[in-house]
């Protein structure tokens, strides 16, 4: 837990869950830049914050803290930016119901007076975020993103500058830049290109050929990525009514290849990504009809599957936290897989070579075993004894 000082006062702020050994704050340098340009900077006048104020991709819920008094709405794809969120609340002695949580699946509010953006890492996301929110915005609307100066392109002024209206950018402070945009209600705009389908390539199993179904977002979101593709040539062959879980699902690509190499599993698709599982649960509809059964949790890792219930879990686990490389996602990944797995059961990761998963496996299971590799990619298994 770090301290935040602001001309508001001070706030305790952790990211979500803990960890002990991750040495990352819940804000960084452009966080602190924006709330200063909302309190005036420079002999600038402050920002009115009396009307509807929209906090949009704020990552550890950081910025919605310190503007709790002014009742704001946050919207974010993130699951564990909003559990961040109500802990920092809690930790600062304010009241959870003075902020609404929306997530990016949620309807925007009708008007927005004052929208704050932290820019994200996928220019796509981005873009369906300003198309869903252009319609609440007026020309009064006080628009300001916010982002560290390596974040920010010439292709994220032109999304905001051809969806909201006229952009213009800060200098840089501390690596960080301000986007300033004067919304033109009378701008034409083309309907947001998201969600985008795409048919797989031959040769990757049970898949083979089917469709893939997009939210903004996802992670190699108009093509198969190769870690992906390389697992899904490399998926255990099983039978049976086994109990599968795609944990970290995105577009839920690998867990669809299981329910359709074996009927009678039954697959649970994890992420905690909105959108993510959006993504995952048109992917596996539109390849097994609307009438297939399967589950789609929105969550931090395997927290809600009950201990000792899973036969496989089958995952690729991110290796960032926005801009930062950290292993601590896989770590909470694979202790929450093995409490999750009956004994007997599975864990299957692929992972990039250098990262050393197979380490951290035999570590948590006592076991590891390397079932596939080439000189990027290895696929591991785990059993629990």
């Amino acid at each position: 837990m770090n301290r935040l000082t602001t001309s508001q006062g001070g706030f305790d702020l952790a990211r979500f869950p803990e960890h002990p050994r991750d040495p990352f704050r819940a804000w960084d340098a452009a966080d602190e830049y924006l709330l200063r340009q909302l309190e005036g900077i420079d002999g600038a006048e402050p920002v009115d914050l009396s009307g509807a104020v929209v906090v949009v991709g704020d990552r550890w819920g950081a910025l919605t803290t310190v503007l709790a008094g002014h009742r704001p709405v946050q919207i974010t794809d993130s699951y564990l930016a909003q559990r961040a969120t109500l802990a920092n609340l809690a930790r600062n002695g304010d009241d959870p119901d003075t902020v609404r949580l929306l997530s990016a699946r949620d309807t925007p509010p009708e008007r927005i007076d004052v929208l704050l953006v932290r820019v994200p890492k996928s220019l796509a996301l981005l873009e369906d975020q300003l198309h869903r929110l252009a319609p609440a915005v007026h020309a009064g609307t006080v628009v300001i993103g916010t982002g560290m100066v390596k974040e920010i392109h010439t292709s994220t002024l032109k999304l905001f500058e051809r969806i909201i209206g006229p952009t213009r950018t800060s200098l840089a402070v501390k690596k960080a830049r301000l986007i300033f945009c004067t919304p033109d209600p009378a701008l034409a705009r083309t309907p947001s290109p998201w969600p985008h389908r795409y048919d797989l390539p031959e040769g990757i199993g049970a898949v083979s050929g089917r469709t893939v179904v997009n939210h903004a977002g996802i992670f190699c979101a108009e093509r198969l990525d190769i870690g992906t593709r390389f697992f899904l040539n490399h998926l255990p062959e099983r039978s049976g009514r086994d109990s599968i879980v795609d944990l970290g699902c995105g577009n839920g690509v690998v867990g669809t290849s299981a329910a359709l190499a074996n009927p009678e599993a039954t697959v649970t698709f994890i992420d905690e990504s909105y959108l993510a599982v959006a993504s995952a649960a048109a992917t596996f509809r539109a390849n097994l009809g609307t009438d297939a059964v399967a589950d789609f949790l929105v969550g931090d890792g395997m927290a809600d599957v009950p201990p000792g219930s899973v036969d496989l879990v089958l995952n690729n686990p991110p290796f960032h936290s926005h801009q930062a490389t950290t292993d601590a996602t896989a770590r909470t990944m694979f202790h929450g897989a093995r409490t999750a797995l009956r004994q007997g059961g599975e864990l299957w990761v692929v992972g990039n070579r250098h990262l050393g998963y197979h380490t951290q496996l035999r570590r948590t299971f006592g076991n590891c075993t390397t079932v596939a590799g080439d000189p990027k990619f290895v696929v591991l298994r785990a059993v629990k004894r």
